[in-house]
C-alpha cells in the first residue's frame, strides 16, 4: 500500500485502507482478513473476499500444569458486515503469514 495521503484523525489510517486487504482482530479469539468495501465511524465493517480465522483452545482437566492446545477453524465468506462494538484492531495486511 503505497498512497501518500495525509492522515490526521484515527479513522484516516482505515479509509487509507479502503479497497485493500486488512486484517481484522476480534473479541473473541476470532481475526478476519478480507478486502474493506466500507466502513463508518463506529468501525461497522463492510469486508469482501474474507477469511475468518477462530482460535479454540482445547482445555484438558486432568493435567492442570500444561497449557491448553490451541486449534484453528477457517470460515470463507464472500461478503461480511462487521459490528464495530466486536473490532479490536484494524491493520494493512502486509502479505506475511505467520
Amino acid at each position: 500500500m503505497e498512497k501518500e495521503e495525509e492522515s490526521n484523525e484515527p479513522l484516516d489510517l482505515v479509509r487509507l485502507c479502503l479497497d485493500e486487504v486488512v486484517i481484522i482482530k476480534l473479541r473473541g479469539d476470532r481475526e478476519l482478513k478480507g478486502r474493506l468495501h466500507a466502513y463508518d465511524s463506529h468501525c461497522n465493517l463492510v469486508l469482501g473476499e474474507v477469511e475468518e480465522t477462530i482460535y479454540i483452545a482445547d482445555e484438558e482437566d486432568e493435567d492442570e500444569d500444561v497449557a491448553p492446545t490451541v486449534r484453528t477453524v477457517k470460515k470463507q465468506s464472500e461478503m461480511l458486515f462487521v459490528r464495530g462494538d466486536s473490532v479490536v484492531l484494524i491493520a494493512p495486511f502486509d502479505g506475511v503469514t505467520k
